[in-house]
């Protein structure tokens, strides 16, 4: 297949598969992606994965790259706290969450990491519109508690007052029955505790 039949065919991929190319081209030669690769024309992502030289590059395109190299997943953690406007340092890297293992891809457009957490905890995401696609973000209450649940360590006042979080801004767009409801389906008392102690920190209980 030459390349700009298969840019034609997949021009609508945000990143693509080496098993989207065999659904156009069943016979097709994967080292002719090495070729590709060499002359510029596409960026390999992580082991199967690529997307075209040319793609623009921005929060939202991530986030779909993300979802899409290591599924199942959804972005989370550090990342979604910026994406609300939680804390005020800049996150750089693509931070989600998984059912599968832990995982960590350093790429040539940005790193990639993902916490795995047990299927049943794979809930409280929404999908968020761009362009023709949707990617997979964790609601501003999961990402608490995803946060915590995750770093276990964090239990003190001056652990929470080290995260320099927006008070106003979580007790502005956080929904009290839908944490209730999630801080329930972990079935985890210390994680609940935890939760306790830090939504009396930012006058939210």
């Amino acid at each position: 297949m030459q390349f700009f039949k298969l840019k034609e065919q997949l021009k609508d991929f945000i990143v693509f598969s080496l098993n989207d190319i065999r659904k156009i081209d069943s016979n097709f030669y994967r080292h002719r992606l090495n070729e590709w690769q060499n002359k510029g024309y596409i960026k390999k992502i992580r082991q199967g994965y690529y997307i075209f030289s040319d793609l623009k590059i921005n929060e939202q395109s991530l986030f779909l790259i993300a979802n899409k190299i290591y599924h199942p997943s959804y972005i989370s953690l550090e990342m979604a706290f910026s994406y609300y406007n939680l804390i005020p340092e800049s996150v750089y890297a693509i931070t989600s969450i998984t059912s599968q293992k832990t995982n960590n891809f350093k790429t040539k457009i940005g790193e990639f990491i993902y916490h795995s957490v047990k299927p049943e905890l794979m809930f409280g995401y929404h999908l968020i519109k761009y362009q023709d696609y949707n990617f997979k973000i964790a609601t501003i209450e999961k990402v608490i508690l995803d946060y915590f649940y995750i770093n276990s360590h964090l239990k003190t006042e001056n652990d929470f007052f080290e995260l320099r979080f927006n008070a106003e801004v979580f007790k502005t767009m956080v929904n009290k029955n839908t944490m209730e409801c999630y801080i329930k389906k972990f079935s985890n008392k210390s994680l609940e505790v935890k939760m306790k102690k830090f939504l009396k920190f930012i006058h939210y209980a």
